[in-house]
């Protein structure tokens, strides 16, 4: 079993992008800069944020946080949208979700420039997606395809189940795994209304795993020699951390990671390439790589 290290994998990664950064600068031109809205004081969105922001410095990149209490309006979160598509400066930005009840994420996401989308939420960028035309592709699941190109697991052929059906992570996963440029493999999807789910699993070749339940793979529904891709996050009471709290993968690692030839831990797996992902997109923004 090896363990993929998507902390040293990023790390890696963010060197480069510092070093393309560096280079660009000295022939004069323009420090790329990424924007978050932040909303609210949700937990997790203020710790991926704090990380978004530690990783701009680490690339060389220009950062702005706008924060709101979660009381702001929907109308004054477009506007704040419609003044970050109109700043020149601004190379690409997300609006962190998720958002507060009383406000339309769907309609936020519309909102924002597609030529701005570092996120890939947007439906151009989805849709472009779809058909294998050049656009930003969803941080996550472009972190995933990055992790399993970085340790050269063959995906051409393979049979690949991924568990969870969600806009952010399981369909756009799906996509790409299936195109012929990206993973070659043969894709289901599985989710909770799923028949014989088990016996899909145990066929897999590799597993990508985004239900966010925690512990939902067991040692039962793999077989030997399986790569597992867990994507879950979910925070499980621990008193024994200072926070107490830990984060809790989908997979039941230890009985599960016996049976694989590679596995990503939690945390320290899919977590540190989405951040990552966020970055290649911004300097592929900067640098008007899809669109002019």
């Amino acid at each position: 079993m090896q363990l993929i290290d998507g902390k040293a994998t990023a790390a890696a990664i963010k060197a480069e992008i510092a070093e393309e950064v560096k280079t660009m600068v000295a022939r004069g031109g323009k420090q790329p800069h990424l924007a978050a809205v932040l909303v609210g004081h949700d937990g997790g969105s203020e710790t991926y944020v704090k990380n978004k922001v530690k990783a701009c410095e680490q690339c060389g990149f220009k950062s702005s946080l706008i924060r709101f209490e979660d009381d702001v309006t929907e109308e004054e979160l477009l506007q704040c949208v419609d003044k970050l598509n109109k700043d020149e400066d601004v190379d690409g930005f997300i609006v962190q979700l998720p958002l507060p009840e009383h406000i339309d994420e769907q309609k936020i996401i519309m909102a924002v420039d597609y030529k701005k989308d570092v996120d890939g939420f947007h439906p151009i960028n989805v849709g472009r997606m779809s058909i294998g035309l050049p656009c930003f592709i969803s941080a996550t699941p472009l972190g995933i395809l990055t992790l399993l190109q970085y340790y050269g697991i063959e995906m051409s052929g393979k049979k690949c189940v991924v568990l969870g059906r969600s806009n952010i992570v399981g369909k756009p996963m799906a996509q790409l795994m299936m195109q012929k440029q990206y993973g070659d493999a043969t894709v289901t999807i599985c989710h909770s209304s799923s028949k014989g789910l088990k016996d899909e699993c145990r066929q897999a070749d590799i597993i990508i795993a985004a239900v966010g339940e925690p512990d939902f793979v067991r040692a039962d529904m793999v077989k030997e020699g399986v790569v597992v891709i867990d994507v879950g996050t979910t925070r499980v009471p621990d008193a024994s951390r200072k926070s107490g709290f830990r984060l809790n993968g989908d997979v039941k690692f230890d009985e599960v990671s016996p049976k694989c030839s590679y596995i990503t831990p939690v945390p320290g797996g899919v977590g540190p390439m989405t951040i990552c992902s966020l970055m290649k997109n911004t300097l592929a923004a900067a640098k008007k790589e899809y669109y002019k």
